[in-house]
């Protein structure tokens, strides 16, 4: 069984506070008959501060869809692979170790994929196959860790590459005065995270089982528009409520593999709001500390969509992890309504078990390409954390 390693997170220099995000929308908004509500929702989020991709002037303005997916392409560019090669230290590999690249985003879009750039510009081998996912939203992440894990029971020992880029500022629309919508401008923000999923070997979480759920009959609930001003996020007010369906998807999947939903070591879930992971305390009957990680991640970076699953386990890794085969959960939701869902036990990799890498006859066209590629570099005021 395959071990996801500790995650690698960036987050952007630029930060909005509470308090700045509410002045913002008592001053845009003034006239909004519903301002009273957005503003009190907003404060319910929980989220304290998030981080930008640009500047708060430039955020707000619009220069429209092709401009702004531009700079979506240009910042995941600059950005993305330093938090590559963190995570691939983390797993103690190197890109030529990679047999698959899974990358997650919903929040721009290049053709080809991040992916083909990736394997261009990092020295990934030329067979390393991709995946890229960009329809599932928060849910992605998730579904990433699920579609390594099917890759790796498919080809044991392969190693997998998870990447979720999200610049969810670089959705903002304006002209989008919704309730739903103004309460998305005070919750999301931007990040990147890497991880990688170790055929063999590895200290993290032992992948066991995954499953996923669709709520029947909630595909609008979470959705975008799709104009020429871009993607415009849509929310069902019934959206917050939706535990009480999910929840008994989490009870089956333990149920199936003999486990307790009730009684884990571990949850480390998408926080898409407070009410979210509430109503998982509620219906699991789990004490509110079970879903720190996640809490925190809320507070501190708002919803960072697919990579919310990731910062949340870099936490726990920050913590120092748990005792050996503690069973745990992880889960991300999102459009559908969906439920992306993994279970697994922590595994910590004696040192003396971890074999140095070898070093091995590079030929001319590596050579070549390592003259041609230009040496990364950390973008200044990027924000980094482990």
């Amino acid at each position: 069984m395959p071990t996801l390693c500790r995650p690698a997170v960036a987050v952007p220099e630029h930060v909005i506070t509470l308090d700045e995000t509410l002045d913002l929308a008592r001053t845009l908004h003034a006239d909004h008959p519903q301002l009273g509500l957005a503003l009190r929702l907003i404060e319910n989020t929980g989220v304290r501060t998030r981080h930008l991709v640009q500047p708060i002037e430039e955020t707000l303005r619009h220069p429209g869809f092709t401009a702004r997916n531009a700079v979506y392409e240009r910042e995941a560019k600059r950005r993305v692979p330093e938090v590559v090669e963190r995570a691939l230290d983390h797993a103690d590999l190197t890109a030529r170790d990679v047999d698959l690249i899974l990358y997650v985003s919903c929040t721009g879009f290049m053709m080809p994929s991040l992916t083909a750039w990736l394997i261009n510009s990092m020295g990934f081998r030329s067979d390393t196959r991709q995946l890229p996912i960009a329809q599932l939203g928060c849910a992605a992440g998730g579904a990433a860790v699920n579609r390594a894990h099917d890759f790796c029971r498919a080809y044991p020992g392969a190693n997998v590459l998870i990447v979720a880029c999200e610049f969810c500022s670089l959705c903002y629309q304006p002209t989008d005065l919704g309730v739903g919508s103004l309460l998305s401008n005070g919750l999301f923000g931007d990040a990147i995270a890497a991880v990688v999923l170790r055929g063999h070997g590895g200290t993290g979480v032992h992948l066991e089982r995954n499953g996923s759920h669709l709520v029947p009959e909630t595909e609008h609930w979470i959705s975008y528009g799709v104009k020429d001003t871009g993607f415009h996020f849509q929310l069902d007010k019934r959206v917050p409520g939706t535990m009480e369906m999910l929840a008994p998807a989490l009870r089956a999947l333990a149920t199936d593999h003999a486990w307790d939903v009730s009684g884990l070591g571990f949850y480390i879930v998408h926080a898409g709001g407070p009410r979210i992971l509430d109503d998982l305390c509620r219906f699991l009957n789990l004490e509110p500390a079970a879903f720190r990680f996640s809490r925190a991640t809320l507070t501190e970076r708002g919803n960072i969509a697919s990579a919310v699953v990731f910062d949340a386990l870099a936490r726990m890794f920050e913590e120092g992890g748990v005792e050996d085969g503690t069973q745990g959960l992880i889960a991300g939701f999102g459009p559908g309504i969906t439920a992306e869902m993994s279970l697994g036990s922590w595994v910590r990799q004696p040192a003396e078990a971890k074999v140095p890498r070898r070093p091995r006859a590079i030929d001319a066209a590596e050579l070549t390409l390592a003259h041609q590629t230009t040496p990364l570099l950390r973008p200044a005021g990027t924000t980094i954390t482990e």
